[in-house]
């Protein structure tokens, strides 16, 4: 059907309309700021994979990953290989702890501001007494996914981002002492966030949030809020762990731990599952805690939140 003129001039002005509005909203999406990256699913299984790694390295070499044993050398080299493959820069720093050597290790992302830097870390020894598979084996395999999700991902974040595993942190927090002491204050400085996980795979578990740097509880508050987890201060290992050295050197710190030798109450109970009256993790410093003393769903919801934390701090 041909249109008249009039019906012509009508068509024409409501398409140089349509075609104003969306030009002006092709404009705004152009200059509207990019939407921050979101964090991605941690795996369980490859957080498993990791923990039956370490759980073989131990019954390789006398049942434990403790300070200047063989079995926490392997522990080292095992992640620092997954990190060179996928494209970290690592540093093996070397300490002396009762007459043995130790080792921490340091992988850095590249790129990112290094004048903002966002650490995450964990420590990597055990117990002499046990393969230390909760103890810290959640902790540093959780760390260790995350890491690879940064390197499978691509991520580019806007602050530098850098992982770490200590050792002889059962001996006093040896290592997270040695690598802080060695710091240079203006490096001290240059970290933004120093965030800490330290059993977060117990069997009768708790959702305990370090109550330290505020924006850092924030962080992990609203990430179990989103799942609908309520969580707790956590006193238990308040001062205990590898964060209070960073605490002392002015670096904001945060965490998370799921409980140890303390006792689940009825209310605990109420709120999280579990058995009221039990520990939290009854094989804590002992040969029972292998790849069966790790409750799943904690370990994958703190494993998550790891990721979370990483990504929303480091943007």
């Amino acid at each position: 059907m041909k249109l008249s003129a009039s019906a012509r001039a009508v068509a024409a002005g409501a398409v140089a309309t349509a075609m104003l509005l969306t030009g002006g909203a092709v404009a705004d999406a152009a200059s509207a700021p990019p939407r921050p990256a979101a964090a991605p699913d941690i795996p369980l299984a490859g957080v498993k994979a990791h923990l039956s790694q370490l759980q073989s390295i131990a019954t390789a070499n006398g049942g434990n990953r403790a300070h200047g044993r063989a079995g926490y050398k392997a522990s080292i080299d095992h992640i620092k290989a997954k990190l060179d493959a996928a494209g970290y820069t690592t540093t093996v720093q070397q300490f002396t702890a009762s007459g043995r050597t130790g080792y921490n290790l340091i992988a850095d992302w590249p790129g990112g501001d290094a004048n903002q830097v966002v650490m995450a870390g964990s420590h990597l020894d055990s117990v002499s007494s046990g393969p230390g598979i909760n103890d810290n084996g959640s902790g540093s395999a959780a760390v260790l996914e995350t890491a690879l999700a940064v390197s499978r991902a691509q991520y580019k974040p806007t602050k530098h981002l850098r992982f770490a595993w200590w050792g002889a942190e059962e001996l006093g927090l040896v290592g997270s002492r040695h690598y802080v002491s060695r710091l240079a204050t203006g490096d001290r400085s240059r970290i933004s966030a120093y965030l800490n996980f330290d059993m977060i795979g117990s069997p009768n578990p708790g959702y305990f949030v370090y109550d330290d740097d505020p924006a850092i509880e924030k962080t992990f508050k609203e990430y179990f809020s989103g799942l609908g987890v309520p969580t707790e201060i956590e006193t238990e290992g308040d001062g205990r762990s590898d964060h209070a050295p960073f605490k002392s050197a002015g670096v904001p710190v945060g965490g998370l731990f799921t409980g140890a030798s303390r006792t689940k109450t009825a209310a605990q109970a109420a709120k999280w599952g579990g058995t009221a009256g039990r520990a939290f993790d009854r094989c804590y410093h002992s040969s029972c805690d292998t790849t069966a003393n790790i409750d799943d769903t904690a370990l994958d919801r703190n494993s998550d939140a790891v990721a979370y934390a990483v990504w929303e701090l480091s943007q």
